[in-house]
Order: structure tokens, then C-alpha cells, then sequence
């Protein structure tokens, strides 16, 4: 008997521990809505990752410029080990004031069989389903893909936010018009495929992030430069209702026509004709049978978001105009230094004509904010235009508009001065230079970081999981952040000694954005 009861209760310690460890959500399959998934743990146990799970089927072939479909089930229990392949696009190089962290691996795989993403959540069980979290990636809508260091999800993860990272397809695979595409879709438009891609990704989420402990009610959008710009369309798209509560936007929008404009689309098809007659191809089933290769170097047409009549029934200020927009929260900023030009560097006399023909009577008020007195002057200004150009009177305008509408909207800036060295060492505050903090990844940028660095990431990190979780950044220790309102107009300085304050050049905005009504 004695026997026995050992024996059993040998059985029953087995059958605790077992239930134990799924309780505590270790590292048993996943069941998704295509099939059982396996991850990886973290190395110090807290995040369990899962990589390269396919939302969609390979957009390859005749699903070559089609709207995603429906992963195929599988059977047994597929190892998510490692991520899918980066979407087809030109071989990575660094360039300008981007180090090779901020690109997509060398020697990683690129292919139009990229619709794949990846999930990161904490180990230990939360009684509660945990917010989420589904990253966006930059790259001007020709680059970028899920699997840089940068965009890794464990300490977002280690917050209690699940994180997602999806990847779509990018340049002429994205977004490719021709009215033979539009007749074949089933709802008369073509183009917009990167946009359809991140819309799939995000019903994904909807049918199974519960599976991995997540709330598919709380899911937030998080989105830095085309990234940005996707949030702004999907805030925009009928076809995106009901998919996300919150909104984080970071550099991008298209809130200012004339700055920054979509092709309509009859002008997209008929740039496809164009590009299509050029490559002697006579149908789109002669397109599909061409290369990657010969398709990404060869077919020379725009390859970004388009008013579609679908996706995008109208451009984006109307929709928010009408009030026809999602209605989430929403947390938007740029930064101090983006660093980019549109168009080339001019000398001060040719930038003080240039700028005295387009602005006339309110010239002088022109040069009171962007001065050009002398050939650094002149320099300084040009960039500071061209920060204030693309991105600072978009996001701006998209927190006034939001903020009119009723909607809870934070405001920030990103001043820092990120550190460098060599050719990084004085850029400041660059385009994309935010990013490693919001996630707390500086560990994987080869920078030299100092405390400072360390504490400013956790601060922004904080504010961003908090956002995540509660549609406000605030919480316990951190400076306090208010609420933006076009009459106080209150931001967050996102600098060495983050505060909230007046933002600085609203008077600059308002007569950048002057120019285009």
C-alpha cells in the first residue's frame, strides 16, 4: 500500500507541476486559428517570443499584387524560432545619418513570401488579458522589415504589453496600380497592398491574440515615419474600424494636402500603364511571370499609398474633415532634427529668393523664423524648414484635428541630442533617433550611451507602455504629461530633462500650413 500511495502521489506532484507550468504560461503551444506554434524564451526566462508566424498566404505568383489571403492550416506544432524572410527590396546599406542597425540585416532574406510577424509576451500569467502592442516599421514604403534589433520586443514584453511586429509588403510589390488589377480585385481599385497587408495583420491579431494571453479590445498602433504615415491611413480606412483603440504616430502623416499628397486612383493606373508599356509586358499575367528582381529594377512606377476609393474612400483631410475617421486615442510627435532636406542644399541667396517668391507680403515673417543672413544661417534654416515641412505642420495638424474631434491626444517632441560618433557624433536628434528609446533597446545600437541615455529610454518607454495600456502616458515617478488642447497647446519635451511645455514654434507651423490653404 505503501508503494501504492507513493506512486500516487507521485502522479499528483507530476500532474500539479504540469498544470502549474501551464498556469504560469511556460512554453507550451499556442493554438492559433491555422494551427498549433511553438517559441523561444528569453534568456533570463521572463519573455517567450514567436517568430515568423505567416498572417497571410505568400503574396507570390497570381497573388502577386492581390489583396492578402487567409494563411493555410498546417498540422503538428510549427517552430516560430526565427523571423521570415524581410520583404523584397534593395540590399541594406547605411546611408546618411543611419548607422546599419536602422536597416533590415545584411544577408537576410528577402523575398515577396514575407507576410510573417512575430509576437512577444511575458511568461509569467496576468489574471487579466495584457494590452497590446503592434509595431509598424519606417522605411519610405520602399524598405524595412520586422527583424532589426531595433524593433525587438522583449522589454516591451517584460512591461506586460504584448508586442507584435508585422511585416508588409514595400516599393512596387506594395503598391502597384493598373486598371487590370483594379477589374480583377472584386472592388475596383488596385494599389495600396502594404496598406491591406498591415489591415490583415491586424485581424490576426483580432481572431488570435487572446491564445497568447492578449486583449484583442486594447490593442494600440505604434508607427514611426511611412510607419507613422500607415498609422494616419489606418485611423483613416473604413476597412481598419474596429481593429485598434490607440494610436501612436511618430514623424508622418498626411493631414497637410499639397505638403504631403496621395495620388488618386486614376493617376496611379495610368502611371502603371505607363511603367508596364515601358517594360514591353503587354497584360499583368506577363508581369507576374517576371522576376523580383526584374520587377523591383525594371517597373518604374510610384509605389506608395494612393486614394483608392477603397481602403482610402476620399484623401485623409477630408475624411477627418467629415469626422469620418476611427475614433481612438492618439499619442503624435516628431523631432527636433529629423535631418532631411527636400531637394538639394541652396546657398543664402538663392534660399532667400526662393523662400521671398513663395511666401511674398509674409516673407519677412518667413525669415524672423527660418533666417538666412549668412551661408549657416541659411543651412540651419533649411533643415529646420524641411523638419517644420514633412513632418512637424503633419503631425501637428493631425493632433489640432484630432484634438477638435474629442479625442484624447499627447503631443510630443523629441530633443535629445542622440550620442555618435565619427560622421553620427553631431546629428542631434535625428529622423528615427527616438526609436531605441520608445522600446528600451539601446543595448543593440552601437552608440556610445551614457546614463543619461539609460534613463531618458526608460522614462519614454514608460510613457509609451503606459499609452499601451491606458490611452495616457502618465504614471507613478514620471514627469507629468498633459493632455494637448490646440488653445494651451502643451507638449512633451522629450530631452535630457523631459517637461512639459508651450510648444515653441507654433507661429512657424501656422504659416507653413498658411501656404497650402
Amino acid at each position: 500500500m505503501k508503494t501504492i500511495r507513493f506512486a500516487a502521489s507521485g502522479f499528483f506532484a507530476f500532474v500539479f507541476l504540469s498544470f502549474t507550468l501551464f498556469k504560469n504560461n511556460d512554453n507550451n503551444p499556442i493554438k492559433t486559428e491555422t494551427g498549433l506554434i511553438s517559441g523561444l524564451k528569453s534568456a533570463d526566462g521572463k519573455v517567450i517570443s514567436y517568430k515568423g508566424i505567416p498572417f497571410a498566404q505568400p503574396p507570390v505568383g497570381e497573388l502577386r499584387w492581390r489583396v492578402p489571403q487567409p494563411a493555410k492550416p498546417w498540422t503538428g506544432v510549427r517552430k516560430c524560432e526565427s523571423f521570415g524572410p524581410d520583404p523584397y527590396q534593395p540590399a541594406p546599406r547605411a546611408v546618411s545619418m543611419w548607422s546599419e542597425e536602422y536597416f533590415i540585416p545584411k544577408g537576410s532574406v528577402r523575398s515577396e513570401d514575407c507576410l510573417y510577424l512575430n509576437v512577444w509576451r511575458p511568461v509569467k500569467a496576468s489574471s487579466k488579458k495584457l494590452p497590446v502592442l503592434v509595431w509598424i516599421y519606417g522605411g519610405g514604403f520602399n524598405s524595412g522589415g520586422t527583424d532589426l534589433k531595433l524593433y525587438d520586443g522583449e522589454a516591451t514584453a517584460k512591461r506586460g504589453v504584448i508586442f507584435v511586429g508585422a511585416n508588409y509588403r514595400v516599393g512596387i510589390f506594395g503598391g502597384f496600380a493598373h486598371h487590370e488589377l483594379s477589374e480583377e480585385s472584386g472592388y475596383n481599385a488596385s494599389g495600396n497592398y502594404g496598406l491591406l497587408d498591415q489591415i490583415a495583420a491586424l485581424k490576426w491579431v483580432q481572431e488570435n491574440i487572446t491564445a497568447f494571453g492578449g486583449d484583442p479590445k486594447n490593442v494600440t498602433i505604434n508607427g514611426q515615419s511611412a510607419g507613422s504615415m500607415s498609422v494616419n491611413c489606418l485611423i483613416a480606412s473604413p476597412l481598419a474600424k474596429g481593429l485598434f483603440e490607440k494610436a501612436i504616430a511618430e514623424s508622418g502623416a498626411y493631414m497637410v494636402s499639397g505638403a504631403r499628397g496621395m495620388n488618386n486612383l486614376q493617376t496611379a493606373e495610368a502611371q502603371g500603364a505607363r511603367a508596364m508599356k515601358a517594360l514591353n509586358v503587354n497584360s499583368i499575367a506577363g508581369l507576374r511571370k517576371l522576376s523580383s528582381e526584374d520587377v523591383q529594377t525594371k517597373l518604374r512606377a510610384a509605389g506608395g499609398p494612393i486614394i483608392d476609393g477603397y481602403l482610402l474612400p476620399q484623401s485623409i483631410p477630408a475624411i477627418f474633415a467629415e469626422g469620418k475617421q476611427n475614433k481612438v486615442a492618439l499619442l503624435t510627435g516628431w523631432n527636433e532634427n529629423e535631418g532631411m532636406l527636400q531637394g538639394p542644399l541652396k546657398n543664402a541667396s538663392d534660399f532667400k529668393k526662393q523662400m521671398t517668391d513663395a511666401f511674398g507680403a509674409k516673407a519677412d515673417e518667413f525669415f524672423s523664423y527660418y533666417p538666412a543672413g549668412n551661408e549657416e544661417e541659411a543651412k540651419t534654416s533649411q533643415y529646420k524648414l524641411s523638419k517644420d515641412g514633412m513632418f512637424g505642420i503633419q503631425n501637428y495638424t493631425l493632433a489640432n484635428v484630432e484634438s477638435n474631434n474629442g479625442q484624447k491626444v499627447y503631443v510630443y517632441r523629441f530633443t535629445h541630442k542622440v550620442p555618435g560618433t565619427g560622421i553620427y557624433e553631431n546629428i542631434g536628434a535625428f529622423h528615427s533617433g527616438e526609436i531605441a528609446y520608445t522600446f528600451s533597446n539601446l543595448k543593440y545600437i552601437n552608440r556610445p550611451w551614457q546614463q543619461l541615455d539609460h534613463q531618458l529610454a526608460n522614462t519614454i518607454s514608460s510613457y509609451w507602455v503606459n499609452f499601451a495600456i491606458s490611452g495616457d502616458p502618465n504614471g507613478k515617478g514620471l514627469p507629468a504629461w498633459p493632455a494637448y488642447n490646440p488653445q494651451t497647446i502643451q507638449v512633451m519635451m522629450l530631452s535630457d530633462q523631459p517637461e512639459a511645455e508651450t510648444i515653441p514654434d507654433k507661429a512657424a507651423l501656422d504659416l507653413i500650413i498658411s501656404q497650402y490653404k
